[in-house]
């Protein structure tokens, strides 16, 4: 019984490590793109991205059209041939098609600011 007592600091002070590297991943998006990824998931929802692309943390956003965005800020490349950084998903984000003329990812009319917060979000997503 003596041991659980030990253990229970070092379980608390898990649990503090593991929301201090949520609020990292946070803060450094935003860091990153100068968006908000809380928005960012509003914004997924609103322009109905889950309608094709599997979206980790996005309510319903479970389709199989497009690829997941599971792990999307680990990669080294978007669409095939785009280097992934903040600035390149906003451009993938609001003109798919002038980075691809063949993508079948319409253009949604995105906004500045919300491409800034998907990507946001996005970059969330490791």
């Amino acid at each position: 019984m003596k041991a659980a007592w030990l253990l229970l600091p070092v379980i608390i002070l898990g649990g503090d490590a593991c929301r201090s590297r949520t609020e990292n991943v946070y803060d450094q998006a935003r860091r990153l793109t100068g968006g908000d990824p809380g928005k960012g998931m509003l914004a997924i929802d609103r322009y109905g991205c889950g309608g094709c692309h599997t979206i980790p943390g996005v309510a319903g956003a479970t389709a199989t059209v497009a690829p997941s965005l599971a792990n999307v800020a680990s990669r080294t490349v978007l669409g095939g041939n785009l280097p992934n950084t903040p600035a390149n998903m906003m451009v993938w984000i609001q003109q798919p098609q002038q980075v691809d003329s063949k993508q079948l990812m319409p253009n949604l009319g995105v906004t500045e600011q919300d491409a800034r917060d998907i990507t946001a979000y996005l970059y969330t997503l490791r």
